[in-house]
Formats: structure tokens, C-alpha cells, sequence
């Protein structure tokens, strides 16, 4: 129906066992409802009378009493009824019964309506569950895809049917009944909440908002530091966990505060606000929130649980275990999580091995048969002899650099990793370079200057095995520069070895440097904890890059 008329409902029900008596909405005084250019949102001309709310809320009460009638003499037998509530304005909008709430109410067998809505994501993603549990405040009907063989994460979201949807391929994603499309998880939880989640006034919504980019600015960028350690998604580093704990104290003491003489974020009731804190707050008290880090927060650590328990957030989140010992990084852990990251990067790599086909048939006659497999590029690349090893002239050393690599990752930098470095290194076998970009006026946004570095290392892929690099992003956009610190194989610039390496360095100024000297052992410091005083640059750190 249109969303800008009042309609007039049959006497009799679809499929109902017996007619029923018969319903028209009051019409409401004012404008011309039948004018195309009428606007339900704009303001109300001042010839509006003062009885119009009065004539509004009968209609909605109405409205509604209508809507529980039609579900209450459903039929198992009956037809689906799917109706759209498109009405604009705030006074408009009834209270509709809890089972015909959400975006699209549905009455009966929903065999016969619109599909639900779809959430793509990956099992226990945090940032989905803010959607699904605005959804079951809503009522809004979502499918969800976090798994094989629908979605398999890493292989169906970059796929050219995902990517055409979502240009990201970026999860949670959401695509409603309609073929309405959305990513970024704030944005799916305001599409599926209702006016009550998101903010019933200005004041309320702007509130709202508050908190949930709070949630995102204040809260996430911390607890990621602490959390990803210890379940093996991020190599621990002593320092930036310890800043992560202190900000994540500050954190809970700014919102104990507020929660002092308030049950919820805003209003009296649940809202998109608390929805988001807790969703980001979630595993904080899962992995490292012990009662003794914890217990100081006491207002947060009811509101925490008032909104678990609510029936709402139950149901997406199940029971939540309370962190009862903080856990701590597991060497163990990572190890297995970088293995699996490697294994599947395996199979790609394996497939562009042609030669591997020629080598087990000796006899010549034989030769022709594998060739009907590989085009003429294959076949050429596959003629062409073994590139030698570029350092295979320089005498065996002593530092073993992958065991460098192994202790960087795994272990603290300042305490273990850096130690070890100094321990080890050859200075006749090995040399280090301080790498700056030349032309940083050309730099503008972080982001693109970020892809720079990222594209240089892509392209030395096969001198990892012998050099180490930490170079780093400083400043803003359209004021930053890039400089590094590079641990090389030899006494020379490794790069003109190959013309492969010779793309990106020239782009940079090159000076090697002295390990004795306390310049150097300064930058290695400051380079490979993305922490220092930095003053040779002039500009604060912004983000860094690891060539391993």
C-alpha cells in the first residue's frame, strides 16, 4: 500500500473461518494526503490544528488493534499476509505486536513472503553480533551465512558476485529482501533497529551516537592490543600491551562514572549504545578482565551484566563466562595460527610449478605429452633455467636471520628479541641500511602511502630470506614522510642483485649505517618497537610495516 495513504481494509480476512467486522482508519485533518509532493517528514504548517496528535494516536491505536486482530485469527491454513509499514512520520508509527515487528511483518506460513534478510560474517564475529541483537529487539527476520558451503570466509568474499554487492569484501555484510546492500556493522545495527534503539529524539540519538563511536575510537583499539595476543591472532609486544592496559583502565573509569545513577547509556531502556559498548567490550571479559582488574568498575560491571541477562542479548550471545584468570600471549598458539595462514597459502603456490610435470619422464618421447597441458608462456617460463641463488658468492654467517624473525614475532622485542639481535649479528656478513622516501611532497593520503610500502614489499617477496625491514608511516595526510631501517645480507645494497628488486628502490635515499654507533643502535631500537622520540623526523609515528 502507499505509504502516503489511508487505506481501507476488506470486511473479510484472507482465508479467515468467518467474516469479520469491518475497519477504517480515521482520516487525519491538514494536509492533502493525495498530493504527490506532500512530505511526510517535512515540518508541519502552523494551520495544523491542535487536535492532530489526538487524531494521530487514534489511528495508530487503531492500526494496531487491527494488526493483533489479523494475527490473532490466523489460520494454520491461511495465506501469508506480508505488509510494509512505510509511514513516515514519528506519530505515525504504531506500536505493532511483537509478531509483526521488523522491517517487513510477516503473518503465518512465511513460505509464501519475501525471503529474510542476509548477514554475511564469519563464526563468533564480534561486530555482527551488534546487528543480530538489535534484531531480536526489532524483530527484523535475518539469515545468517558464517560458514560453508554459503560463505566461507576468505574465498566467498572475494568472489566477483560478493565484490559487485560489496566493493570491499568486507564483513559483516548485509543484504536486505529488497536488494538493499550495506557493510560496516554500525550501519547494518542502525538499518535493522527500530526509532527506540537508535534514539527517540535529537538529544537521545546524538547520545546514542556518542557512545557507539566511542565504542569504536576509545574502547576497540585497546582491547584489540591486549586480546588478539592471546588468542593468537597478534604477536605480543611487552610496551604497546601495557598502553592498551592503562587505556583500557581509563576507559572503564569514564564509563563507571556515568553509569553512577544510570541503569542503561541512554534513557531508561536498552539502546544501540549499550548494544555496541558490550558487543566491544565482550571479549575484555572474556580473555583478560579478572575480578581483580574488574572489581574497581563496579557500575560498569552491573550494567555489563544487566544487559547480558536481558533475553535479547541471550539469545545471540548464549551464556558469557566471566574472565576469571587473565590470560597471557601463548608462543604456542600464534605458531599454529601462522601455520594454518600458510597452508593456505600453499595450494596457489604449488599450482605455479609446471615444471614439476617434466621432471619425472625421463625419455625424450615423453617430453611432448605435459606440454599439451601449458600454453606458450608456461612453456617458455618452464624451458628457462633455475635463477641462481644472488648471495650464493658470500661466505656462510653465523646470524641466522629466520631465528631473528622467530623471536620478533613471538617473543617481547624490547626484552628478548632485541637482545638476541645484538647478540648474534655478523657484521661481515650482514650490513644495515636507513631507507628514506624522496619524494614525500607527492605523499597525500596515509592510507595510499601506506599502499607504497606495502606494494615494495609484495614485489621483494624473494629476498625475505635475507633481509628484515621495519619502515614506517609519520604524520597525517598530506603531511607525512617514509623512512625505515633494513637488515641486509652482505656489505651492499641487496637490490641491484636483481632487476626484479629495482622497482621501488630508487625512490629512496639509502645510507648504511654503523653498528657500533648509538645512531644506529637508536634507530634499530626506535624502528623495531614503533615507539621513541623519533627526532630525526620530526613528525609522530602514524603506523608501521614489517618485511619478514
Amino acid at each position: 500500500m502507499a505509504g502516503a495513504k489511508i487505506p481501507t481494509f476488506p470486511t473479510v480476512l484472507p482465508s479467515s473461518p468467518k467474516p469479520q467486522t469491518g475497519f477504517k482508519a480515521p482520516v487525519p485533518v491538514g494536509p492533502n494526503f493525495e498530493s504527490p509532493n506532500w512530505d511526510p517528514l517535512s515540518p508541519r504548517p502552523s494551520r495544523f490544528p491542535h487536535s492532530l496528535r489526538d487524531i494521530l494516536g487514534t489511528f495508530r491505536d487503531s492500526l494496531s488493534q487491527f494488526l493483533r486482530r489479523l494475527g490473532r485469527f490466523k489460520t494454520p491454513n491461511s495465506s501469508s499476509v506480508p505488509l510494509r509499514l512505510l509511514l513516515g512520520s514519528p506519530f505515525w508509527g504504531p506500536p505493532v505486536p511483537p509478531q509483526c515487528r521488523g522491517f517487513l511483518g510477516t503473518f503465518g506460513d512465511t513460505r509464501g513472503a519475501l525471503s529474510p534478510q542476509t548477514l554475511y560474517t564469519y563464526p563468533e564475529n564480534w561486530r555482527a553480533f551488534k546487528a543480530l541483537i538489535a534484531a531480536q529487539y526489532s524483530g527484523a527476520r535475518i539469515r545468517v551465512l558464517s560458514g560453508p558451503p554459503q560463505f566461507h570466509f576468505g574465498h566467498t568474499n572475494r568472489t566477483p558476485q560478493f565484490l559487485q554487492k560489496f566493493p570491499l569484501g568486507k564483513v559483516p555484510a548485509f543484504e536486505g529482501d529488497d536488494g538493499f546492500c550495506v557493510f560496516e556493522s554500525n550501519a547494518i545495527a542502525y538499518y535493522v533497529s527500530t526509532e527506540e534503539l537508535r534514539g527517540s529524539t535529537p538529544e537521545a540519538a546524538a547520545a546514542v551516537l556518542q557512545w557507539v563511536n566511542f565504542a569504536d575510537s576509545d574502547v576497540v583499539p585497546p582491547a584489540s592490543t591486549w586480546v588478539f595476543p592471546t588468542l593468537g591472532i597478534l604477536h605480543y609486544n611487552k610496551q604497546a600491551t601495557e598502553v592498551a592496559k592503562e587505556e583500557v583502565r581509563r576507559v572503564l573509569g569514564v564509563l563507571d562514572g556515568h553509569l553512577r545513577t544510570r541503569t542503561f547509556l541512554v534513557g531508561e531502556r536498552v539502546s544501540l549504545a549499550d548494544i555496541s559498548l558490550v558487543c566491544a567490550l565482550l571479549w575484555l571479559y572474556k580473555q583478560v578482565l579478572d575480578p581483580a582488574f574488574r572489581g574497581p568498575f563496579g557500575n560498569v560491571n552491573r550494567w555489563f551484566l544487566t544487559c547480558l541477562n536481558q533475553p535479547q542479548f541471550k539469545a545471540v550471545l548464549g551464556e558469557v563466562q566471566l574472565c576469571q584468570r587473565m590470560a597471557q600471549f601463548d608462543a604456542k598458539k600464534f605458531a599454529e595460527s601462522q601455520a594454518r595462514k600458510e597452508k593456505e597459502k600453499e595450494p596457489p603456490k604449488k599450482e605455479k610449478e609446471p615444471p614439476k610435470k617434466e621432471k619425472p619422464p625421463k625419455k625424450e618421447e615423453k617430453r611432448p605429452e605435459p606440454d599439451e597441458d601449458l600454453d606458450e608462456c608456461e612453456q617458455v617460463l618452464a624451458a628457462e633455467p633455475k635463477a641462481k641463488d644472488p648471495f650464493a658468492h658470500l661466505p656462510k654467517s653465523p646470524f641466522v636471520l629466520d631465528e631473528f624473525k622467530r623471536k620478533y614475532s613471538n617473543e617481547d622485542t624490547l626484552g628478548v628479541a632485541l637482545p638476541h639481535f645484538w647478540e648474534h649479528f655478523d657484521p661481515q656478513g650482514w650490513s644495515l641500511w636507513y631507507c628514506q622516501y624522496r619524494y614525500p611532497e607527492e605523499l597525500s593520503q596515509t592510507f595510499m602511502s601506506c599502499n607504497l610500502i606495502t606494494g615494495m614489499f609484495q614485489r621483494l617477496d624473494k629476498l625475505r630470506k635475507n633481509a628484515f625491514a621495519s619502515v614506517v608511516l609519520f604524520g597525517s595526510d598530506h603531511d607525512s614522510s617514509i623512512s625505515g631501517v633494513w637488515v641486509m645480507r652482505g656489505q651492499e645494497l641487496a637490490f641491484t642483485l636483481c632487476p626484479d628488486w629495482q622497482v621501488d628502490y630508487e625512490s629512496y635515499t639509502w645510507r648504511k649505517l654503523d653498528p657500533d654507533s648509538a645512531e644506529c643502535r637508536t634507530l634499530v631500537t626506535e624502528y623495531f618497537l614503533w615507539e621513541g622520540k623519533f627526532q630525526h623526523v620530526g613528525k609522530p609515528f602514524n603506523q608501521g610495516k614489517i618485511f619478514k
